[in-house]
């Protein structure tokens, strides 16, 4: 059931500001990838964000999915005072409420045609986590954190919302900050299995499962793969299918974080995240020189993955 011609190419673009050049139409347009994220500086007002969203699917010619960061708190690329603040993940006192905020949100993204918001965070806090998580986390108890992100999917899932959970298999044990550089968790694998995995493993288990989108970290976990991130590592990724059992649609963090500059130039790092067994890679700077690079190399998304992504479309169209 797809409403495209051609298989996507297995990337998420970028653009660089609130509406297209000419050139960036005729790369999309061309290069055919699967969706867009938007950030802050691709938002400005409701009608200029619909005009924006309206033109980049037109540029490949099917509803393809548009992606945005909108968790509340530091991380909400929609701003006042057009957009309500919403407090973050770690305020949330139960799940209705943290519910009830993934209501509003949705209802914000809706109207603007952004139908997948990379939300919830269920990364479990720690005493060593790093800022860059921080309050974006629900709690340091797992259970309590699937709980509330379960809730925040089924939330965004009523709305017509794809969620992302994130940041497969944990970002809470992490010292360093993966935009800027490569976190290496030592723990061993029996503490992370019983903790860190725990939510991601608990949401793979739900009825919902192949409608939630995951996002797969930057970080490399010494227990699993003692050299290579998780989004480069087949290890890594096989942990995630099999140990934790996450069977739906896997999309990279961003490729041009720098936590992956020791794997390659850009389009290098696309492809090894491809390689390793991510469905579709990620990339969030928006600037076209080097989106016309990796798209050089860049394939289609493989028939399992467009499995995968049609399996939570399907799903998410029919029950909204």
């Amino acid at each position: 059931m797809t409403d495209f011609n051609q298989t996507p190419a297995a990337i998420i673009l970028s653009c660089e500001g609130l509406s297209l050049s000419e050139e960036e139409r005729r790369l999309f347009a061309s290069t055919n990838p699967l969706g867009f994220i938007l950030f802050k500086r691709n938002c400005e007002t409701p009608e200029q964000i619909r005009a924006l969203t309206k033109d980049l699917r037109a540029c490949v010619g099917w509803d393809c999915p548009i992606l945005i960061d909108q968790e509340g708190g530091r991380v909400q690329r929609l701003q006042p005072p057009t957009w309500q603040q919403h407090m973050p993940a770690q305020s949330c006192q139960n799940a209705e409420e943290a519910a009830g905020i993934a209501h509003y949100i949705a209802n914000d993204l809706v109207p603007l045609g952004i139908d997948v918001n990379c939300a919830p965070c269920v990364d479990v806090l720690c005493e060593e986590t790093h800022d860059v998580i921080g309050d974006r986390a629900f709690s340091d108890n797992p259970d309590d954190i699937s709980e509330k992100g379960l809730a925040v999917c089924r939330a965004y899932l009523a709305e017509g919302v794809t969620p992302v959970m994130k940041h497969i298999p944990g970002h809470g044990r992490a010292t360093s900050d993966s935009h800027l550089e490569l976190p290496v968790v030592d723990a061993p694998l029996d503490e992370l299995d019983q903790s860190d995995f725990e939510p991601f493993r608990q949401l793979s288990q739900s009825d919902i499962a192949d409608q939630i989108w995951g996002m797969a970290a930057h970080v490399v976990y010494k227990a699993l793969d003692s050299d290579a991130a998780a989004t480069v590592s087949k290890t890594a990724i096989d942990t995630i299918r099999r140990d934790i059992g996450f069977q739906g649609f896997l999309l990279a963090d961003d490729i041009s974080m720098k936590a992956l500059d020791n794997i390659g130039n850009l389009a290098e790092r696309a492809v090894k995240t491809l390689d390793a067994g991510c469905d579709a890679t990620l990339y969030c700077a928006g600037k076209l020189n080097e989106m016309k690079e990796i798209m050089q190399d860049v394939p289609p998304l493989r028939p399992e993955s467009l499995s995968r992504y049609e399996r939570s479309r399907i799903r998410r169209r029919s029950a909204a």
